[in-house]
């Protein structure tokens, strides 16, 4: 999606979205607003468009690109470090531009999955300040992190449908409740979303979950499409990589939580924004086994 394309999308969601927003805004006598002469909408693009660029710096984005290259598409920019203090400015707005214009539609088949987001490599936790309060140490099947845990929800199409952020340290299956209220059909887990009492709940509001099953435990008898479609629950696994080598929703230079949530935020609606997603064809089903692409 061009730089163009991204703009006149998001331009015509603050035309609706500023006047609203503004009437909630409660002023401040003491700390007015901050103006800029960049827009709100110039501010949005140019933070998702970094995420959909090659760029893997936002610094070298901005002055490498944006300064030498596209000073003609926005005449009134500001210098780096102004531009990074109005970033927090954006992050409501990329909120609910995200859930509002971003999110796909539940198909019957989810898929979902937990993915550490790291802000501090483990030798520097002690000395670290922005999250040294937010961010918590988990452990993973790579081993000890030290941030937070992206929970994700995506259809078989790859779309996100539900999507929330915990310290690291948060069991799997606390947030899944919240995730999942609009849900209906099939919801395919891996080991770590295992819960007699979750999988009843959940069949009450009319969504099954379906897991692997320890090597402690019993095998239980599945449909032989639910044993494919655990086959290739890896879907989100995919869609989770993307997200961190393509769409850069994880780094250790945040400067302030704002930032981060902007960074995470924004980075998802660059994937949403993707014209091909990982993805499984359903109407390639033979003999059971669907085709992953």
């Amino acid at each position: 999606m061009s730089m163009t394309s991204v703009f006149c999308d998001i331009d015509d969601f603050c035309l609706i979205f500023e006047p609203e927003w503004h009437k909630q805004l409660i002023c401040n006598a003491n700390k007015p607003p901050v103006i800029s002469k960049l827009s709100l909408s110039e501010i949005m693009t140019i933070i998702i468009h970094f995420h959909q660029s090659a760029f893997r710096d936002f610094k070298h984005y901005y002055l490498n690109l944006i300064v030498k290259y596209k000073s003609d598409c926005f005449p009134n920019l500001v210098s780096y470090n102004r531009f990074v203090e109005l970033m927090k400015q954006a992050l409501i707005p990329l909120t609910v531009y995200l859930k509002t214009q971003c999110m796909g539609q539940p198909t019957g088949l989810s898929f979902i999955d937990s993915t550490p987001i790291v802000v501090c490599d483990n030798h520097r936790i002690n000395s670290h300040k922005v999250f040294s309060e937010e961010a918590k140490r988990g452990k993973t099947s790579t081993g000890w992190k030290f941030g937070f845990k992206l929970h994700l929800i995506i259809n078989h199409l790859g779309e996100i449908l539900s999507f929330c952020v915990t310290t690291a340290n948060t069991d799997d299956r606390k947030p899944v409740p919240d995730l999942v209220e609009e849900l209906t059909g099939w919801l395919y887990g891996d080991k770590g979303y295992i819960s007699e009492k979750l999988v009843a709940w959940l069949k009450e509001k009319g969504l099954n979950l379906i897991t692997k099953v320890r090597k402690n435990m019993k095998p239980k008898e599945l449909r032989a499409f639910d044993k494919a479609m655990l086959r290739k629950r890896a879907v989100i696994e995919s869609v989770n990589d993307q997200l961190k080598n393509i769409s850069q929703i994880e780094h250790t230079r945040h400067r302030s939580p704002f930032n981060f949530a902007v960074n995470l935020i924004a980075g998802l609606i660059a994937y949403t924004r993707q014209p091909r997603k990982p993805h499984i064809d359903v109407t390639a089903l033979t003999e059971g086994l669907p085709m992953a692409f």
